[in-house]
């Protein structure tokens, strides 16, 4: 199955200039949907780790059934405001602004293999950030997921020294 027929080019979204990626054709047809999260999973069988950290809102799509089919953890990212407890936050830049995450502090043990997955790699900026925020809290980025990889952003040579698993590539 060919995923790039189930993802729809926004124009101009969110600002001039920009293609935004969007995913909503793609969760809504169950097959292709079912396909993805599989594909996505069975890369990531071939990483030891403990639990998925994923970025709200996108990135809770995917990251919540493959932390099912795959028996982890799943830990989310939010905006600030967002978690009830005592958080650690990062601020990083996206290709058009800037923005700020947060995580529970205890939301990782001190040693615990983490794998980042998110919808888009774009830039690679959100991605470190998480990275940053995972290592804060004490857990090791072992590996990423990302069902759609941009890679005329370069985002690798921003989110450097952890595998890329990215089915769809731009």
């Amino acid at each position: 199955m060919d995923l790039k027929d189930y993802i729809r080019d926004v124009l101009d979204f969110p600002q001039k200039g920009v293609i935004f990626r969007d995913i909503t054709p793609l969760v809504k047809n169950p097959e292709a949907f079912k396909f993805a999260v599989d594909v996505m999973a069975e890369e990531l069988k071939k990483f030891d780790f403990d639990v998925i950290v994923c970025p709200e809102a996108r990135g809770f799509i995917l990251g919540a059934p493959l932390a099912y089919n795959l028996s982890k953890g799943f830990v989310p990212v939010r905006k600030p405001g967002k978690l009830p407890y005592k958080t650690v936050s990062d601020y990083y830049e996206l290709e058009y602004g800037r923005a700020e995450l947060h995580i529970h502090e205890d939301a990782i043990g001190p040693g615990e293999k983490v794998v980042i997955v998110d919808d888009v790699l774009a830039t690679g900026g959100t991605a470190l950030a998480i990275k940053k925020l995972v290592e804060r809290v004490g857990g090791i980025v072992v590996a990423s997921a990302f069902l759609i990889e941009l890679t005329y952003l370069n985002p690798r040579n921003t989110f450097k020294g952890v595998p890329i698993i990215a089915p769809v590539k731009y």
